[in-house]
């Protein structure tokens, strides 16, 4: 049974009054089920102050807190199936991954974790709470990758066509900040149906049309999954859209409202927020080595830290050799019998762990050990050179454009076949 369900049949079952167990505890009220799990009013109703307080910094008029309600239970009942997949799948994230994706993203602010948690705790909240929070996000994104990559397929005749599309550009290409609305059409929906979802679809755009605020008109409206962040799907060339959305943002100018747009999903509606161009430039390359050591049942998470912090220490001294240690302990099987050697590769190819430390090194310098989604790394940066790449780096961001539009588009497919084959039951509120 689901860890929430118990505890709340637990403290139902205990025998007390109800006026005594109202004295001895606040219940946490249950506002939907997905199969063995529950979704409580706790949960709810922090992420609609999260939106309020957001909203508020931004000056953003937001709908009723009903509308909030039925958005923040549809990202949680998502949240929880995925979430019991990845209990299914035994995926767990260890809390040295943890601690390094908070100190990634503290880095990002330029502070510390310490300045993270004091920054957390200062609007009301618990940091130990927010970890976890992390911890879920992490988990829902590796569970999400791992089901749809397999989904996925791109041809080399598809990456060779791109690329030729790319190769008649002059260097520089459009990208589009895109705002998206989307009325949900009910499965095998009737003509009546049909019909006020797309009367939907257009007062929507005539709210649009006469200036009412887009992002107030996404998160009361919009049945897409970027709804509570007022629909804003950020920067996109139009190679990396939807097919539908590509043609029809072409030739467009800013502040154009698109739209409605038919798809199996619904009625979508799009706004053109701004437009910018993108310059190709030249891609800066490194060599390095490195030497991995995954935890593991026999191994844990700081024996593997440990080994790999006193190899750094003998590396730095001069009493141990990068490669032999690497052909003997590394557990990268492509690059262990190379004395954990890289060629010259582009940095962001790497996981962002990986990249990120590697780039804050001198030439030659032995990091410190830090963690990564594959295990526990020490990396040495040889040498960095900024390279002309044009035809390899057109192919892959090629395979890059065509991989972010197909990834998109099966994520929401299998997220809908997830949702229909779950049991979801979602209570009216009082």
């Amino acid at each position: 049974m689901n860890l929430k369900k118990f505890l709340i049949v637990t403290l139902m079952g205990l025998g007390f009054s109800q006026n005594a167990l109202a004295e001895r505890v606040q219940l946490d009220k249950v506002v939907a089920t997905v199969n063995d799990g529950v979704v409580l009013q706790s949960e709810v109703d922090k992420i609609i102050a999260r939106v309020k307080q957001q909203a508020k910094e931004q000056n953003t008029e937001l709908p009723s807190d009903n509308t909030l309600r039925i958005q923040a239970i549809d990202r949680l009942v998502d949240q929880s199936l995925l979430l019991q997949l990845a209990e299914r799948m035994g995926l767990e994230i260890s809390d040295a991954q943890l601690d390094q994706t908070l100190a990634n993203i503290a880095s990002e602010q330029s502070a510390s974790i310490a300045d993270l948690r004091k920054t957390i705790e200062a609007t009301g909240e618990s940091f130990q709470a927010y970890r976890e929070e992390i911890r879920n996000e992490i988990t829902v994104g590796q569970v999400r990758r791992a089901n749809v990559d397999r989904r996925i397929y791109i041809s080399p005749r598809e990456i060779a066509n791109l690329q030729e599309i790319l190769e008649q550009q002059t260097g520089q290409s459009e990208e589009y900040n895109i705002g998206h609305i989307l009325i949900k059409i009910p499965s095998k929906a009737s003509p009546e149906e049909l019909e006020s979802s797309r009367e939907r679809a257009n007062k929507v755009i005539e709210f649009l049309n006469d200036g009412k605020e887009f992002k107030r008109i996404a998160i009361a409206s919009s049945g897409g999954a970027k709804a509570l962040d007022g629909g804003q799907l950020g920067w996109m060339s139009a190679n990396e859209m939807p097919s539908l959305f590509a043609e029809a943002v072409k030739g467009q100018k800013k502040d154009a409202i698109i739209g409605p747009l038919r798809s199996g999903a619904g009625f979508h509606i799009l706004k053109v927020q701004d437009i910018r161009g993108r310059q190709v430039v030249e891609t800066t390359e490194v060599r390095s080595r490195h030497i991995l050591i995954k935890p593991s049942i026999i191994l844990s998470e700081e024996k593997a830290r440990s080994m790999l912090a006193d190899f750094a220490k003998d590396l730095r001294a001069g009493k141990a050799d990068f490669a032999e240690l690497a052909k003997e302990h590394s557990e990268d099987p492509g690059s262990a019998l190379k004395g954990g050697e890289y060629d010259w590769t582009d940095p962001t190819t790497y996981v962002p762990t990986f990249r990120d430390t590697l780039l804050s090194l001198e030439k030659d310098e032995i990091s410190e050990p830090f963690r990564s989604t594959f295990g526990w790394h020490i990396v040495q940066l040889l040498d960095k050179r900024i390279a002309d790449k044009t035809d390899i780096a057109k192919k892959n961001r090629a395979h890059g454009i065509l991989y972010n539009r197909k990834f998109k588009e099966e994520s929401y497919r299998w997220m809908n076949e997830m949702r229909e084959q779950a049991n979801i039951d979602v209570f009216p509120s009082e």
